[in-house]
């Protein structure tokens, strides 16, 4: 949402369009985009930020309108990319994401073409080749092919698997290196020193080429069917190991490096010299992640020295819990652990990789940073559960000195929050919301957090009218009989008190975030589901994220728990206080690692579950993403991978199962959901399938899918045929 140029209208889109309300007349009309515009009914960007969790589930349309071949990458809630595939020139991709998830979209150069965040509402993201950087975000220079040195007097470049040299003052050329190889060749990854005097490059020796093969059965532009192949590493695999290689350019040697401190990597990124050249850095990931290091390699010497090391017995959730910032200018790092059982930011020396001090703590977490002000030694923050009389969930804006004093809570109201800040940073709108609280915007300080004045309050007041019901908040104590767990309650638009009400679950358990949504909005997905004549709900059991270390500990190696037993006391005890919930009439339904948690609950918790519709399930999880999976179950692949296979389960079925895969879904392996197939057949199970031709990830949510999955509810727990009665 904008304020026009005239600043007497604002523009937003919603519902696939653009709208624009005249704020003198508060007319409403929808409003065609200028050529010169960029069409797309989702949030651009102009400047890259990461997503943020949160939202509720929503799909993407991206269409690529120019003569490109696209790739598709999300970014992280720590920013860092992952890639999603390829839109190939013309063609158009439906992408299952969450609302406020950052999208971003480059040319095979890496040139960016389009940066998008998803929104509520399923949107359109349009890639037409009129997208700009923010002049702010383009780098100052970008760096040469060639790999040129800060200088300019060297160039380095891959030549037959090796790295070439060229003096560009005498354009006298040298081999550096002669180990590189086909199977293990040095790849254009390079760290020049300041003072241009080493190079920091990387060999990388192949890992399996694991590919997955989709059949299209029915394309749009041919009658026979087509094969679709691409690489996809699965859990166990051999992964490419990456080595540190050091040369010394001037004298035209390689300095042999100590491997010892990093020599099974998951990954070896984020190199960073000393101002002075005399050392570098570089993040090292342990394969299994379990150690996360920050390495210091004296540049003379090679000598290597584990400057930060993270250690845990269960993982050290790198994805989603990562932050590292140099401060060079006074030799020292900000980093974020997990070590104190919360998610905190620490100061280090640089020099000596000793802890300086604690700069955050308590019974809460940093949910992330979004500034360093490395003159003022100020840090501003995100933070989950800093409010102890508040949902824990809810996200809130906060500022600290580097040295853990002066913290100062900038958000107040009771709900979840986001802010932006005027550009010298002394004022900012904070608007905040709960599923159950209309948007609240209002003026604060940003130096003293101090309210200066309430600006709008959202009314509710015709939703209601119109027979609305407002999602309810539920809390009930977990497994443990203390911790709370936090869910919502959707009811239909006709409830009535003295009625019984099927109960459905709409769940994700995936440990990477938590999902129960917790800003306000007219609609949500879960709301069209109890339309139909159910009592709905969402809940965020243990083993998902944004809680504190032991609650997140719980997934690992375990992801089949699936937070059920904190699930199934919740719902129970939400029917003690609302006895229109029926627990004889329960189903579950869910995608992707939902799809795998629905028909967990059946196999596992038949008992309880009696329906369940399970869309793209990643049924056992060595057939999914190897980063994913192998993040919360762990590696060397052990017996619990099989152990906790839906497939190896099957046999337990009880109740009714509706099965949805997209047959070219690129993000989990079909094939995961035929192998359920063929264990349910084998055990002479009665189950629904439908395969959708054409469809990707979250078939359920395409307007077939979606039909299917309501009316095997409607069928199974209300006992009637849909709209035939």
């Amino acid at each position: 949402m904008a304020y026009d140029s005239s600043g007497t209208a604002i523009e937003f889109a919603a519902f696939g369009r653009r709208w624009r309300c005249d704020l003198q007349t508060y007319q409403l009309s929808p409003r065609e985009p200028a050529k010169s515009e960029n069409p797309s009914t989702v949030k651009v960007l102009q400047k890259r930020r990461a997503s943020r969790n949160g939202g509720g589930e929503t799909s993407v349309r991206f269409v690529n309108r120019t003569d490109e071949r696209l790739q598709l990458f999300w970014i992280d809630t720590e920013g860092r990319r992952r890639a999603y595939g390829k839109i190939g020139a013309g063609a158009q991709r439906d992408q299952h994401t969450y609302a406020d998830h950052v999208w971003l979209v480059v040319n095979d150069a890496g040139r960016v073409r389009g940066i998008f965040v998803a929104v509520e509402e399923e949107g359109t993201a349009v890639i037409d080749g009129t997208f700009q950087l923010k002049a702010a975000d383009r780098p100052v220079s970008r760096p040469s092919p060639s790999g040129q040195s800060p200088d300019g007097r060297w160039q380095v470049r891959i030549e037959r698997h090796n790295l070439a040299l060229r003096d560009t003052e005498t354009d006298e050329q040298m081999v550096l290196s002669d180990t590189g190889t086909s199977e293990d060749p040095f790849v254009a990854r390079f760290a020049w020193s300041p003072d241009s005097h080493y190079l920091v490059a990387v060999q990388e020796r192949l890992g399996d080429q694991r590919e997955v093969h989709l059949i299209e059965s029915a394309p749009q532009d041919q009658l026979q069917p087509r094969l679709h192949t691409f690489r996809y590493a699965k859990p166990g695999d051999q992964m490419p190991l990456a080595r540190v290689r050091l040369f010394d350019v001037v004298h035209g040697k390689q300095i042999p490096v100590d491997e010892s401190l990093f020599s099974n990597p998951w990954s070896i990124d984020d190199f960073h010299w000393s101002p002075d050249a005399e050392r570098f850095t570089f993040l090292y990931n342990q394969r299994g992640h379990q150690v996360l290091r920050v390495v210091s390699i004296e540049a003379d010497t090679g000598q290597a020295r584990a400057l930060i090391s993270e250690e845990s017995d269960t993982f050290v959730d790198y994805a989603y819990k990562q932050f590292t910032h140099y401060l060079d200018e006074v030799g020292e790092i900000l980093w974020m652990s997990e070590r104190d059982g919360w998610n905190h930011l620490y100061l280090y020396d640089a020099e000596t990789g000793k802890v300086k001090n604690q700069v955050t703590r308590g019974p809460w977490i940093v949910r992330g940073v979004d500034h360093v002000d490395a003159e003022k030694r100020q840090i501003w923050f995100r933070a989950g559960g800093i409010d102890a009389d508040q949902d824990p969930y809810h996200v809130h804006y906060c500022r600290v000195n580097f040295d853990g004093t002066g913290l100062v809570k900038l958000t107040d109201g009771d709900g979840t929050h986001a802010v932006e800040f005027s550009p010298e940073r002394r004022f900012l709108l904070d608007t905040y919301s709960r599923v159950d609280l209309p948007p609240v915007t209002e003026l604060r300080s940003a130096e003293q957090g101090t309210l200066i004045c309430r600006l709008e309050e959202a009314d509710e007041t015709a939703l209601v009218e119109s027979g609305w019901q407002r999602p309810e908040r539920f809390v009930t104590n977990g497994r443990d009989g203390k911790t709370k767990i936090y869910g919502v309650i959707f009811r239909p638009r006709n409830f009535v008190d003295n009625q019984k009400y099927p109960v459905i679950e709409k769940i994700y358990a995936g440990p990477h975030g938590a999902h129960v949504p917790k800003k306000f909005a007219a609609f949500h997905s879960a709301q069209a589901m109890a339309e139909l004549g159910f009592i709905v709900v969402q809940i965020d059991g243990m083993g998902t994220s944004q809680r504190s270390k032991a609650f997140h500990d719980v997934c690992w190696q375990n992801l089949a728990d699936a937070g059920f037993p904190d699930r199934i006391l919740w719902i129970e005890a939400a029917a003690k206080v609302y006895p229109q919930l029926d627990l004889s009439r329960v189903g579950i339904y869910g995608g992707s690692a939902g799809g795998q948690n629905t028909l967990g609950g059946l196999l596992n918790h038949g008992d309880f579950y009696k329906v369940g519709v399970a869309d793209c399930g990643c049924h056992d999880n060595r057939m999914d993403k190897i980063w994913w999976n192998e993040l919360w179950m762990g590696w060397p692949i052990g017996p619990h991978y099989k152990d906790q296979s839906n497939v190896q389960r099957a046999h337990q079925l009880q109740g009714k199962l509706l099965l949805i895969v997209g047959e070219l879904d690129r993000n989990v392996d079909p094939a995961s959901t035929m192998q359920v197939v063929d264990a349910l057949v084998k055990a002479d199970k009665d189950f629904d399938l439908l395969v959708i031709p054409g469809a990707g990830h979250g078939a359920a949510g395409t307007p077939y899918g979606r039909r299917r999955q309501r009316d095997f509810f409607v069928r199974h727990l209300l006992g009637r045929e849909p709209r035939r009665e």
